[in-house]
């Protein structure tokens, strides 16, 4: 069973239940996962603030509690709370007298776009503020130990800003003879510096103060507090102390050997089997270009490269050849490249490539120029002569790119892309255009609900829903697929677009004949069998489908209570009126109704007086971890309890394992499905 997707925790404030439970059902009908709770006085809200601290408040009509209290309530415990004022139109002074009041935004319970997207973005901006209060205690602990590393470093280091030291190492104050840090504290670095580099060194200083960048080195001639001057490389890295930026400085005693010099800064630097950079200064250089983006830079690109295949490459050329392929492959890759572009290895066989000065296009160019270069190319090594392709993947770093780890994961993303559509592709990941691909990427997924609904191409499924108490018959769930080039899609991929263009009445009737039509092949081959159908809250306004419906079971000679229509709690709450009149015109041609995700609800049994349902399928939700979670099977247990005293069956979806069907017998479940029951679905052929 994959992972829930964490819950939004509410706390709705009204005088109405059934108004709260709207407005939690509207956010569920968006896709949002939450756990709501309600309260409508001051007790109640002090009560739930005690119970569990509420991610968000949604405030809306109480008699009893005026906005401010609300506000003052949820800031006692010192607790990260938003507020959200729900009111009923768009009025200057009430919006206005909200955020006076403490709110942080305002939503519309009559605009539900508006409602919930004020919902998402209030609860992104609580995450956000959560992770920069995770950030600002991890930064703690680096700077903690980074101080310690900086103390026990055997190399000079001392932080200057604006000239004047404001931090400096044991290493460093040994190696200019002094033995405490307040001997320098506050001098200017140019009073370390002998005379015969002052003048040089002064001119570096002016230019740090314009902002110009310095030199990654600079020669000096450097002087002891008591003691002869001496040779010495000062490094330079930008860096910030206590808040301020600063620069970062490393001294080191000149060599003597100016060859031996090149070669530590190339073991320092590069990987010895490639000889590109090596990950090290690789990801240094993506934190300068993620900086440079932040202050305007533009046409910044990382791309990252891998042979497809290199395990089976290896076996044909043998492990103890494997730095040679990886030699000629980073000579390959070195010789596309411009002088402003930077290669570096950064895994084991993973090549980084940081693209300056190129936009989109040229980048692309690049990238394919090397996928061609590789596939033209042979490798000889030892007695084998091999070609291979390579996979590309690359991130814009661009002004929103947080971090050098947002990057590498946006390109990795893209890489990993590139791969599973079967290598020597290349895949950039850039903002704009991905807009642009969702585009077409929506207009083409209409095309294809259109096509298969104008040839019947529509795939459906069975899933079997296993009685538990020996019901007559079998019992299946019906699940819609639509064709594609590359497979089978998902209804989660082409439903939206439907709803959008309102075609989802046109895809029920789809499915609604198709099964009929099946139940009548079954009935007359002696099955008694019973389908589940969703059906869409769009249909629920067309006054049509009962009578079609009815017409389609006559037919086909199929008995009404074969078929189950089906809706989410949520959506029947935020659509009752209509959804009450289809349910009671479902009664008159004996079909049944389902509630699917029941139970998640503020008082969900409240909406059985208002739909009479036959079964209840219960929230996926409590399904999570049911064998571990003594919680959830409480709550089964008397879910069953509650449901079997109103003479409604029970369903439980999602089942993966054997002793959860034993723990659900033991609870009272009626029926259960999951993909533990039966792993191979049936197809039912349209015709």
């Amino acid at each position: 069973m994959k992972k829930a997707v964490d819950a939004i925790k509410l706390l709705l404030v009204e005088d109405s239940l059934e108004d709260a439970e709207r407005l939690s059902s509207m956010l569920r009908n968006a896709g949002i996962t939450v756990r709501a709770a309600h309260a409508q006085d001051a007790a109640g809200l002090d009560s739930q603030l005690q119970a569990q601290t509420p991610d968000l408040i949604l405030a809306g009509t109480t008699a009893a509690l005026t906005l401010a209290g609300i506000a003052q309530a949820a800031a006692r415990g010192g607790k990260d709370i938003a507020l959200i004022a729900v009111i009923d139109a768009l009025d200057e002074d009430a919006i206005s007298d909200a955020l006076r009041d403490g709110a942080s935004a305002v939503a519309l319970r009559t605009r539900t776009d508006q409602f919930v997207a004020v919902v998402r973005r209030e609860f992104d901006s609580l995450n956000q503020r959560r992770n920069v209060r995770r950030l600002e205690a991890a930064l703690r602990e680096s700077e903690r130990r980074s101080d310690a590393l900086l103390e026990s470093s055997r190399d000079p280091i001392a932080y200057v800003h604006e000239g004047m030291h404001v931090r400096a190492n044991k290493a460093y104050l040994d190696i200019f003879g002094y033995s405490d840090f307040a001997e320098i504290e506050g001098v200017s670095i140019l009073d370390m510096i002998a005379a015969e580099s002052a003048d040089d060194f002064k001119k570096l200083l002016k230019n740090l103060s314009k902002g110009i960048k310095p030199p990654p080195k600079f020669d000096v001639k450097a002087k002891r507090a008591n003691g002869p001057a001496f040779d010495a490389v000062i490094e330079f890295t930008e860096a910030s102390f206590e808040g301020e930026p600063c620069q970062q400085v490393v001294l080191r005693q000149q060599i003597a050997s100016a060859e031996l010099e090149r070669e530590i800064d190339a073991l320092r630097s590069k990987d010895l089997v490639t000889d590109l950079y090596n990950r090290q200064y690789g990801l240094t250089e993506l934190d300068r270009m993620i900086a440079a983006a932040g202050a305007g830079a533009s046409d910044q690109f990382l791309l990252l490269v891998e042979p497809d295949n290199f395990r089976k490459l290896l076996d044909t050329v043998g492990i103890g050849n494997a730095d040679l392929l990886l030699g000629d492959m980073a000579n390959l890759v070195r010789r596309h490249l411009e002088a402003s572009d930077l290669a570096c290895r950064f895994g084991e066989q993973t090549f980084a490539i940081l693209a300056h000065g190129r936009d989109l296009e040229t980048t692309r160019q690049l990238a394919q120029t090397l996928c061609q270069a590789f596939g033209e190319y042979i490798f000889e090594i030892g007695k084998h002569s091999i070609g291979s392709s390579i996979s590309i993947g690359g991130s814009l770093i661009g002004e929103k790119s947080a971090s050098a780890q947002i990057v590498l994961v946006q390109a990795s993303n893209a890489l990993r892309s590139a791969q599973e559509q079967g290598g020597n592709q290349v895949n950039i990941l850039d903002p704009g255009m991905q807009d642009r691909l969702a585009a077409d990427e929506k207009r083409d997924m209409l095309k294809r609900i259109r096509n298969a609904l104008d040839n019947n191409a529509f795939m459906f499924y069975h899933q079997p829903v296993l009685s538990l108490r020996g019901a007559e018959g079998e019992y299946f769930e019906v699940l819609l697929r639509m064709p594609g080039d590359k497979g089978e899609i998902s209804p989660k991929s082409f439903l939206p677009t439907a709803e959008e263009q309102g075609l989802l009445p046109a895809i029920d009737r789809n499915v609604v004949a198709n099964a009929i039509r099946e139940l009548g092949e079954r009935e007359r081959n002696g099955k008694r069998t019973t389908f589940f159908l969703k059906i869409s809250a769009q249909s629920l306004d067309d006054q049509t489908l009962l009578p079609w419906i009815a017409q389609q079971l006559k037919n086909e000679r199929v008995r009404g209570d074969a078929l189950v229509f089906e809706m989410p709690e949520s959506k029947v709450v935020t659509h009752l009126k209509p959804a009450r009149s289809f349910v009671n015109g479902l009664k008159q041609i004996h079909c049944g109704f389902a509630l699917e995700q029941f139970g998640a609800g503020l008082n969900s049994f409240q909406l059985l007086k208002h739909v009479d349902a036959d079964y209840l399928k219960i929230d996926r939700s409590f399904m999570l971890d049911l064998t571990k979670n003594k919680e959830n099977q409480d709550f089964i247990r008397r879910f069953c309890n509650q449901a079997h005293q109103a003479n409604k069956l029970t369903v439980a979806e999602f089942v993966e394992d054997a002793a959860s069907m034993s723990l659900l017998f033991a609870c009272g479940v009626n029926f259960v499905q999951g993909h533990f029951l039966n792993e191979q679905e049936r197809v039912i052929a349209a015709t």
